[in-house]
């Protein structure tokens, strides 16, 4: 028994190049209504909103795991089935969209479609299909925008912090200061590894506990290895506290598990602070377990059983050259910093 963790539809967007132009937004519209969608290597998010007093309200979200990046690190291209998956989900987010009345919408695509080969084609085809005009954005904007959404979360601190962002198909390291308010932007790497790449440079699933710690290793090795040179850039920068901020779904996960929650909970995990020897302890355990194992825990399921062990494999990375004794948690990113942007240019785009 496992044991569980207590501790032709109408255009949305500016078209991609090539593309007809959008339509203008209908006049009936409200002006006051937003939508930040993010299409990531593993995940396919959506969150519509309207500017509130101390931010915004959120009035509906979708998110789905569509694994766009599947098999992309062997064969250079997104699969026909990565691609189905991923534009069923995106039909979902645009008639969302449409029945909440947007007035204004920014979709973004990230290290899956930067990489394949057929990545531009995918982005033709979901305007094609769903009306949503993918924009496929650099490493550097896809850290900016994570970095605008979580922020507020970071504890306080005189010295620079690190936030990350561990995606399927990358990874992104930002340092920042944080002293005048808004944090800006000191450094930043994005490592080419996420949880679906790392996870396919390894057999599926070895038999043994042994093997799959090995397996393990060597992951964390792959990792050390892409952060080396970074490393010695952050290591200039270690003032104590050492204050660190993860978002994405190995944190948020983890930290499901650290808090024993039998279903996740956003409200519960989103600004948490937890030890980071209690996350190392998490990971060492999960990594040694078989996906069948890891599909009995609450928070894991099916669905991130084979991934989460990359991301810690990843995280453990992260603390080894920035060496902070707590971890922020948040369940807020890129859509949380597409929102705050749009809605602080009043409406614009650029």
């Amino acid at each position: 028994m496992v044991q569980g963790f207590a501790t032709a539809p109408p255009r949305l967007g500016h078209a991609p190049s090539g593309a007809a132009p959008s339509p203008p937004v209908h006049a009936g519209f409200s002006r006051r209504t937003y939508a930040a969608l993010d299409l990531g290597t593993n995940n396919c998010r959506l969150l519509i909103a309207r500017p509130a007093r101390e931010g915004f309200v959120v009035v509906d979200a979708f998110s789905r795991i569509v694994r766009l990046g599947e098999g992309l690190s062997g064969s250079g291209r997104l699969s026909e089935a990565a691609m189905d998956r991923a534009v069923a989900a995106l039909a979902i987010c645009a008639e969302k969209i449409r029945r909440r009345h947007v007035s204004l919408v920014r979709s973004v695509a990230t290290e899956a479609c930067r990489r394949a080969d057929n990545g531009r084609a995918f982005v033709e085809r979901v305007y094609a299909e769903t009306g949503l005009a993918l924009d496929i954005i650099p490493p550097r904007e896809e850290a900016r925008l994570a970095v605008i959404g979580c922020h507020a979360l970071l504890e306080p601190g005189d010295g620079p912090a690190l936030i990350f962002d561990i995606g399927g198909g990358s990874t992104e390291l930002i340092l920042i200061d944080d002293r005048g308010g808004e944090p800006a932007i000191l450094d930043w790497y994005s490592a080419p590894w996420g949880v679906v790449s790392l996870t396919e440079s390894e057999p599926r699933d070895a038999p043994t506990r042994e093997e799959r710690f090995a397996a393990y290793q060597r992951m964390r090795a792959r990792i050390a290895d892409e952060f080396g040179g970074f490393a010695k850039t952050l290591g200039k920068h270690h003032i104590a506290p050492v204050r660190l901020l993860g978002t994405s779904g190995t944190v948020t996960t983890l930290a499901s598990l650290h808090l024993g929650l039998p279903n996740y909970d956003r409200r519960a995990v989103d600004g948490l602070v937890v030890p980071a020897t209690a996350m190392r302890d998490i990971s060492g355990r999960l990594s040694a377990m078989s996906v069948a194992e890891r599909a009995q825990l609450p928070c894991i399921g099916g669905e991130r059983a084979d991934l989460v062990v990359a991301g810690c494999a990843i995280l453990e990375a992260i603390l080894d050259i920035w060496p902070a004794e707590r971890l922020g948690i948040a369940d807020r990113g890129i859509r949380e910093g597409i929102l705050r942007t749009l809605m602080a240019r009043g409406g614009r785009l650029a």
